[in-house]
């Protein structure tokens, strides 16, 4: 058997920590699968950084009307590598998505994320279509249309990494169940903090668009450029990425001083403190050093960690685990579940017993 139940009564007992092999396998893989994006997607900030994008032309999934690339140009072949490094990324999230079906159960979170997750990176593999056959990958486009594409593609990565994320967190902890126990305020404060934080993003994507297409001489130089209302919309537009780190920095600490006020949880506040402090310097030194590209790749690298765990201490404080007053075992295709002996109530009622009798 997969599981194996742990104590003499289980039907009078909390379900105990069980032996699941290949469901922490299932749960490495997704882990693996979750940083393997993490690089991709710094290496495509690579291909948009060095201006590699029309690396293959106006061609997809071709490069330059070929299979492989028969031109050994450095810009050719880094977006080539993208290329071959997203494909892999389709095939590892496909493997995911059938895995973790198979070895979950009707119903559980690890499933709606998965699938979350598998759509969108379809939509990520679209869009950055688009952006190749609609021939707005070139150093110099400076369209809106561009811009536009830009944002809603690392939109889209942040949420990929959040689904992927989150995939993995509950295939961490496969025997328990979670709720969400928040009030209606502190959810409604999770969604509008975490669209904050995206929006922090898409800006820095639109900042470092403009470092790429407009670099400039000196500090002096960068700053007449932002407030100067002859410059293009683009060098205008970098001013969004301070104001928005500023106003998505309230839920920052908001959820700083409800995870503080936990002493469980009192790791998330040194971890994410750590990391917040770190990408603000980074962020101060993209500014001070006029953005050199291995500085927006650094910068990018912690940003994409510090999402990642802000989505989970998110969750921390947006479900709560709760084990399975249950019997382990599978159902009749093999998959990983939990016969309830009873409703969470008479769980409850057990638990108040247990309280009484001490």
């Amino acid at each position: 058997m997969l599981v194996q139940a742990i104590g003499s009564s289980v039907a009078n007992q909390e379900a105990a920590p069980v032996s699941l092999p290949k469901v922490v396998s299932l749960s490495r893989f997704a882990w693996f699968t979750l940083a393997y994006n993490v690089v991709v997607v710094l290496w495509g900030a690579y291909v948009r950084a060095t201006g590699s994008g029309a690396g293959c032309g106006s061609h997809w999934p071709l490069c330059n009307g070929a299979i492989l690339p028969t031109t050994a140009q450095t810009q050719t072949l880094i977006e080539f590598t993208h290329r071959v490094t997203s494909a892999v990324s389709l095939l590892l999230v496909a493997i995911l998505l059938n895995w973790c079906w198979r070895r979950t159960a009707k119903g559980t979170w690890p499933r709606y994320s998965v699938t979350a997750a598998a759509a969108l990176l379809f939509n990520e593999a679209f869009l950055g279509a688009l952006l190749v056959l609609l021939d707005h990958v070139g150093t110099l486009d400076r369209s809106a249309a561009h811009a536009v594409f830009l944002c809603m593609h690392f939109g889209n990565t942040l949420l990929l990494l959040a689904a992927l994320a989150l995939t993995a967190r509950w295939l961490s902890n496969p025997a328990r169940h979670f709720a969400v126990p928040a009030k209606p305020y502190a959810r409604i404060a999770i969604g509008f903090g975490l669209v904050s934080v995206i929006v922090i993003g898409t800006t820095g994507s639109l900042a470092s668009l403009g470092d790429t297409i407009f670099p400039p001489d000196s500090l002096r130089h960068a700053l007449m450029q932002d407030f100067s209302a002859s410059s293009h919309v683009l060098l205008r537009l970098r001013l969004l990425h301070p104001i928005a780190a500023v106003l998505g920095s309230i839920y920052i600490f908001w959820l700083l001083s409800s995870l503080w006020r936990k002493q469980d949880r009192s790791s998330w506040v040194f971890v994410l403190g750590t990391t917040l402090a770190t990408q603000i310097a980074l962020g101060a030194m993209n500014v001070v050093l006029l953005a050199p590209i291995w500085l927006q790749m650094t910068h990018l690298l912690v940003a994409e960690m510090f999402w990642i765990l802000l989505v989970l201490a998110s969750a921390e404080q947006l479900f709560v685990e709760q084990p399975w007053r249950s019997c382990p075992g599978t159902d009749e295709r093999g998959q990983l579940g939990f016969v309830k002996a009873s409703s969470m109530k008479i769980f409850e009622a057990d638990q108040k017993e247990s309280l009484r009798a001490r």
